[in-house]
């Protein structure tokens, strides 16, 4: 059997995910991915190459889709050295003042529990015996009170802090950190900027909105042996947003 690591990629038939999963693949893992859109999910492990990909489609909060994505990634390469917990929601822009409770409630379902759900069962699993990384996408809105990202900020405030306290159960063999991206260009966060990029990018030292492969890129290092010594970080992926003092 191999002993290629194995990532688990959540929310990855495209976008960060996708990206994720392309990086991870270059450097030797094989990987498997989720999603909800089976179709989607199937033609994203065909662009990567089912030799080394594999995909599960269902709906991240589902507790059966977690116990079924365990079992088939450890019933076929049997480990899961790294997770990526990117699958994320955000269903409507605004503050919290009108939002539903029930709405808010479903973002921290898919936001939040749905990683604290991996991560329990990746690390009883393979990684409480062998070790691994978990990292969590968050984002720079659960930094910071924003005017138009209410439920989602304070959902991804709740993942960095999930973040942090699992680093600290999990240790020493198990390290957890989250990446906090500004507005990165993919569907998810189209709304934000469609049909008016420069506008939106105008706030960012870089000049320019993040890619997937730059979260990429960071997703690479925290899962790799040179962020050995890292855990309970959120690194801030923001083109120097916040120099500008943040989404406000």
């Amino acid at each position: 059997m191999s002993t290629a690591p194995v990532t688990l990629i959540t929310g990855a038939s495209r976008g960060i995910g996708h990206g994720i999963a392309k990086a991870l693949l270059a450097r030797g893992d094989r990987v498997c991915l989720t999603g909800r859109d089976a179709d989607a999910l199937a033609d994203a492990v065909d662009a990567l190459g089912s030799d080394r990909a594999m995909g599960v489609a269902g709906k991240a909060h589902d507790e059966a889709h977690q116990d079924e994505v365990i079992d088939r990634v450890m019933h076929a390469w049997g480990r899961v050295d790294h997770l990526v917990n990117n699958a994320g929601r955000n269903p409507v822009l605004g503050g919290l003042a009108d939002a539903e409770p029930a709405l808010l409630a479903k973002v921290f379902e898919i936001n939040v529990l749905s990683a604290f759900g991996f991560a329990r069962r990746a690390w009883h699993a393979w990684q409480r015996e062998n070790g691994g990384t978990i990292v969590n996408i968050a984002s720079v809105a659960g930094l910071t009170a924003s005017p138009f990202l209410g439920a989602y900020g304070v959902s991804k405030a709740a993942l960095i802090n999930l973040t942090e306290q699992l680093a600290h159960e999990f240790a020493p063999h198990v390290r957890v950190n989250a990446i906090a991206p500004a507005v990165v260009r993919t569907k998810f966060a189209a709304a934000l900027y469609e049909g008016r990029e420069e506008e939106a990018a105008a706030p960012y030292p870089l000049g320019r909105l993040g890619e997937p492969s730059d979260v990429a890129g960071a997703a690479a290092f925290l899962t790799s042996a040179d962020s050995a010594w890292i855990t309970g970080q959120t690194l801030v992926l923001d083109g120097g947003l916040f120099l500008n003092a943040g989404l406000g």
